[in-house]
């Protein structure tokens, strides 16, 4: 069987999805009742982080252990990548040594180029485009909450970068309605908003956020973007997300973010703590979710 890589959530079919997020259910409860589950011994990842990392690093380095395998981390000062070495051998040289790689890289051509070298499956652990594995985890949580999320409305209030353009493709694959509000010349690239039909822009946060049931954020400069933060404090602040703005949405709205949050900036002090927020419960489920992706793609 052709190896199978995860490097944006169109890389699987909805279907496909729906049965990695639901298999993260039942790994949480696993998890939650002290019962092993070690369906991946014996197996090996790879982690090639070139950006920093928490939930992402964690989540699978903890869920490597939890399903009985081992969990590789690399970064580019201890390895030969820091040295000049092409992404293209690296795949090459892994793929004969482990059972998956995965890779967070700023260039998601570097993504492409090392997933087509491996002969082993590879996942995007966040580019500049997309950051598949995050909305696994949000899809696993407002499901918790609040049941599917097909034909919900959902609003991205902020930058159109990576966690934009994966919210537009889950969109496609899960059937909810999407509004983004972001401010002028910080908007989601055309071709992939234009691929999805159920997702639009709108001109202002509140407008988004009208009745939506799920309300999603993230931080105004993203990794590799940090000297603009100055810059964007201004253009960015009437795009927060705060309690007078989530009192716009539907009476049973659900919070999100990918975290790490910025209080005081894309959301206020106290948001991260209110009710409505999931965010606590969304940087677990990133746990359960990646478990549930490495055994779909391993097993």
């Amino acid at each position: 069987m052709a190896k199978r890589d995860f490097l944006t959530l169109l890389d699987k079919s909805p279907e496909e999805l729906g049965e990695i997020v639901a298999r993260a259910c039942e790994l949480k409860t696993l998890q939650r009742d002290h019962k092993l589950h070690q369906s991946l011994s014996g197996r090996t990842l790879a982690m090639i982080f070139q950006q920093n990392s928490t939930r992402t690093r964690m989540g699978f380095e903890a869920g490597m252990t939890q399903l009985g395998g081992h969990a590789v981390f690399l970064s580019p000062g201890d390895t030969q990548l820091g040295r000049g070495e092409p992404i293209s051998d690296t795949a090459r040289v892994l793929s004969e040594m482990v059972d998956a790689v995965v890779i967070r890289t700023p260039s998601h051509e570097d993504l492409i180029t090392f997933a087509e070298a491996a002969s082993v499956p590879v996942i995007n652990a966040m580019t500049s485009r997309f950051h598949p594995c995050q909305l696994l985890a949000d899809m696993q949580t407002f499901a918790e909450l609040r049941g599917p999320i097909a034909g919900r409305a959902v609003a991205f209030v902020g930058d159109g970068y990576n966690m934009c353009h994966s919210y537009i493709n889950a969109a496609r694959q899960w059937g909810f309605q999407l509004k983004i509000a972001c401010p002028e010349g910080h908007e989601p690239d055309p071709q992939i908003l234009a691929s999805c039909n159920s997702a639009v822009l709108v001109e202002s946060a509140r407008e988004a956020v009208d009745q939506a049931d799920l309300v999603v954020t993230d931080v105004w400069s993203s990794m590799g973007h940090e000297e603009e933060q100055a810059g964007r404090k201004a253009r960015f602040a009437p795009y927060q997300v705060n309690e007078a703005l989530l009192d716009q949405a539907s009476r049973d709205v659900v919070f999100l973010h990918c975290l790490p949050a910025h209080r005081g900036e894309e959301v206020s002090e106290t948001l991260l703590d209110d009710p409505r927020s999931a965010v606590w419960q969304e940087a677990g489920n990133r746990l359960h979710t990646q478990k549930a992706l490495l055994e779909f793609l391993l097993t």
